[in-house]
């Protein structure tokens, strides 16, 4: 049948130390990488190699402390270290690890009969050098056009990443949007917060766009 969404097995992992962790997406990622080397799907790298695909493991830093979101086989992999560690250290600063939630569910993703709500609970990194020229010089209503048509083609290569075939068409629309300037590695770049309905099932916290594996554009439904 079409419009039926694929079923992710996924991971939360939320941790809770003796001290608020101060720190970033990126951060967490570079503290996993470096502890489990071994396993490419923490850190993308293979022999020095970038591995340029949908990330199945995605390390956000949220107001209520780290979460580490595995999908598939990523799942498998938190499932194997979550409690490999007793320490986490993020810059210069060292964190006792005091708790750890672990939460495995199968979850819906794809096309649904239904629109749903979201918002961006991180920034959405939904601009690249070629497309942020088009959108400065764009009017108000341009840009959203474009965001919109950018967010659906972030859906599209999500789900080519994660083997689904969207075999309908994704109806999107964008609410109230605002710009937020972020830190990716050495640069300031351009992020979007806001709110957005859509005819697909996104889990939890899953990311979209750029940078999803550093904790950028993850979803949350609005209930």
């Amino acid at each position: 049948m079409e419009g039926i969404p694929m079923i992710l097995k996924i991971l939360r992992l939320t941790l809770h130390s003796d001290a608020p962790m101060r720190g970033d997406g990126a951060k967490l990622r570079g503290f996993f990488a470096t502890s489990f080397n071994e396993h490419a799907l923490l850190h993308q790298h293979v022999t020095d190699k970038l591995i340029y695909k949908y990330p199945l493991i995605q390390y956000n830093m949220l107001p209520e402390g780290p979460l580490i979101l595995g999908i598939n086989e990523g799942a498998e992999v938190l499932k194997e270290i979550y409690d490999k560690f007793d320490e986490i250290k993020l810059g210069e600063s060292v964190y006792s690890v005091m708790e750890r939630g672990v939460i495995l569910k199968s979850e819906e993703f794809g096309c649904s009969q239904t629109i749903l709500s979201y918002r961006f609970a991180t920034p959405w990194l939904a601009l690249n050098q070629k497309n942020y020229d088009k959108y400065r010089k764009a009017s108000r209503e341009e840009r959203r056009d474009l965001l919109r048509s950018i967010l659906v083609g972030n859906l599209l290569s999500a789900s080519k990443g994660l083997g689904y075939v969207a075999k309908e068409h994704i109806r999107l629309e964008l609410g109230e949007i605002a710009e937020e300037i972020c830190q990716l590695k050495d640069d300031k770049v351009t992020g979007v917060r806001g709110e957005f309905t859509t005819s697909f099932e996104i889990p939890e916290l899953l990311g979209l766009g750029k940078s999803v594996s550093r904790g950028f554009g993850a979803v949350s439904r609005l209930r």
